[in-house]
């Protein structure tokens, strides 16, 4: 009985271990995606924000580019730092499904989507899962269960 207790201590640490990783590994190339889109300017994020005419919202581009950028590169951090994890990644995720639209809308198929489509997967899990144990969201606001 003790040597099952110690294997799902060990595997349960693994898990966070790993979780970690991918919130570090995705959450960092987030923000690098981010970051040159908020450099980019306002002609940058005009362009950006234009892709929401797929959806007839024609108005404000700039706002919509901008917004984009920023739930890019802010989002990434916070999903690297485990901070505000399940609103930003439902944010990442309303994001993801417009630059999948974009391909699809643009005549892309699968393949060409599969990018977006596959970090709004990654992005889906982490609403269900969570930060995990090693987040600044658990060091901040502990569960009560949590010691």
């Amino acid at each position: 009985m003790e040597v099952i207790l110690v294997t799902q201590t060990s595997s349960n640490k693994h898990m966070e271990i790993g979780l970690l990783i991918l919130r570090m590994g995705i959450g960092i190339m987030m923000a690098y995606h981010g970051y040159s889109k908020i450099t980019g300017g306002p002609e940058a994020w005009v362009g950006l924000g234009g892709v929401m005419g797929i959806f007839g919202i024609n108005f404000f581009p700039a706002f919509w580019g901008f917004m984009a950028a920023v739930t890019e590169f802010f989002g990434g951090i916070f999903i690297a730092l485990g901070l505000f994890t399940k609103p930003t990644a439902l944010f990442l995720i309303i994001t993801m499904f417009v630059a999948a639209s974009l391909k699809f809308n643009s005549g892309g198929g699968l393949f060409e989507a599969s990018h977006a489509i596959e970090l709004g997967i990654v992005f889906l899990s982490l609403i269900f899962i969570g930060p995990g144990r090693y987040s600044i969201e658990k060091k901040v606001w502990p569960s009560p269960t949590q010691s």
